[in-house]
């Protein structure tokens, strides 16, 4: 399994009123990017605290517990970047998307000789947070 949390990224996003925006990325996250997507839409905007509920009580377990690991990292890194702790309330979800990971391509077998192909497909989910009061 090629997900790992050390993976993430690291990086100084956009400078708002002095505060970087935390970001964290999760690749090759075996889930069709779909399904994935019906978790993070759930979260889009929300302030993190209130994600992180969401994605812990979410009825899609596996998808779910991924995102709401990212999520952590992705506050961590906005707290290392900035050098402080984020208040209550005060960071909310300011990015999140799924893109399309590589796709494993299996064959299955199929009557008369011949084999169905079968798509198994990945995603890279990332999230970017950020104060309220930034635009």
């Amino acid at each position: 399994m090629s997900e790992n949390i050390n993976d993430k990224e690291l990086d100084v996003v956009e400078v708002d009123e002095g505060l970087l925006a935390g970001k964290a990325v999760l690749r090759g996250i075996p889930t069709p990017p779909r399904k994935m997507r019906l978790v993070v839409d759930n979260i889009r905007g929300m302030e993190v605290e209130r994600a992180l509920a969401v994605l812990h009580f979410s009825p899609r377990l596996a998808s779910g517990r991924r995102v709401e690991k990212l999520l952590r990292s992705a506050i961590a890194n906005w707290e290392q970047v900035n050098g402080r702790q984020a208040g209550e309330g005060e960071l909310y979800v300011k990015r999140v998307f799924v893109d399309e990971g590589p796709t494993l391509k299996r064959l299955r077998p199929a009557p008369q000789g011949r084999g169905y192909r079968i798509r198994k497909r990945s995603n890279h989910v990332t999230i970017l947070v950020n104060t309220l009061n930034s635009k």
